[in-house]
């Protein structure tokens, strides 16, 4: 347990579950760079370094996404609190990570008197120490029971712990679209498995809209996105002991107009050989070849329709910014009695 009674870490006193994790992540890194065309998996892009640069990336002007979600917070905030009102519930974060947005909804919710705790769930134990000391300083009457854990173990957390509250789970941001709809579709179903009835989980999507302005979104002027990308090389080399040089790489974002996705790769600027010591294996690279390291997908509005349908949610209602970039989707959980 950390001294932070507001948070506590899911088999933090397991040593196996650690070694797990390590191994997990070498074996990932090891199949990745192995295959033809390379990949290495984005939930690697959120240790302790990663989510402060994807902070940094959140208070971006080009990013978006952030501002679009504050403004939809602000303007239907109360709005959510009347739904959930005279009912004692969990407003379970999932993938909190410094929860600037959550906390707009939180104000709202205790200025309306509803009776909640806060339950953040994020894999950076250095982003929920973040978010602890936020939450203690801007709203100290919270009651917080943060985990520091990957979304399915707090998801399945959530499933038997606290049953006499109901649910609000929030997966704000753009986080949906790191799934590509077969991931985001099992997901969901897992998100609706571990619900009860009448459950609530707001969702954010990012929709699909001028190629520009994704573009530069993805490839910010001052570099913090490229950084935070070639953190995942840095990582191997701090955990694995790789020899990356950070120089040799670029970042390149890009739209994929048939899939609706922007990509994001790490491109080799020449020849090179990375060995990985915790893999006892070098691998080779050609000048401008690349490994992908993200999908993030935009959505148009019947797809999130689709989507509700198709993983047991009945949409309560549509949250929209001003600017048509984003929408938050409000989803009750469905689950009709089978026959008797």
């Amino acid at each position: 347990m950390p001294g932070d009674a507001r948070y506590e870490v899911l088999d933090a006193q397991r040593k196996v579950a650690l070694q797990d994790s390590e191994r997990d992540f070498a074996l990932d890194v090891l199949v990745g760079l192995s295959e033809k065309p390379k990949r290495l998996p984005s939930k690697y892009f959120y240790d302790d370094a990663g989510s402060e640069y994807f902070r940094r990336i959140m208070a971006l002007d080009e990013y978006y996404p952030t501002a679009c979600e504050n403004e939809i917070l602000e303007r239907h905030g109360t709005e959510l609190a009347a739904r959930v009102a005279g009912q004692r519930i969990n407003v379970v974060d999932v993938g909190a990570g410094d929860g600037k947005k959550t906390v707009v909804l939180l104000r709202q919710l205790a200025a309306a008197g509803i009776d909640f705790v806060y339950v953040p769930i994020d894999i950076s134990e250095g982003a929920m120490q973040t978010l602890s000391e936020t939450i203690g300083r801007e709203l100290p009457d919270v009651t917080m029971r943060g985990l520091v854990s990957d979304y399915a173990d707090g998801i399945h957390w959530l499933g038997v712990h606290h049953a006499e509250r109901l649910n609000l789970a929030l997966f704000l941001g753009s986080n949906i679209g790191n799934f590509d709809r077969a991931r985001a579709r099992a997901f969901l179903r897992r998100l609706w498995n571990e619900l009860r009835e009448d459950d609530l989980v707001l969702v954010g999507f990012d929709l699909k809209k001028d190629i520009d302005v994704l573009l530069d979104a993805y490839n910010d002027s001052e570099g913090v996105t490229a950084a935070f990308n070639l953190n995942l090389l840095e990582r191997i080399n701090r955990e694995l002991g790789g020899t990356f040089d950070l120089d040799k790489w670029r970042h390149y974002g890009t739209y994929d107009v048939l899939s609706g996705a922007m990509k994001s790769y790490l491109v080799s600027l020449e020849p090179q050989r990375v060995y990985i010591d915790a893999l006892s294996h070098e691998f080779e690279f050609q000048a401008w070849e690349s490994i992908h390291t993200e999908y993030s997908y935009k959505y148009l509005k019947t797809d999130i329709t689709e989507l509700a349908a198709d993983t047991g949610f009945v949409i309560e209602a549509q949250y929209g910014d001003s600017r048509g970039y984003f929408v938050d989707s409000l989803w009750r959980v469905n689950k009709p009695a089978g026959p008797t």
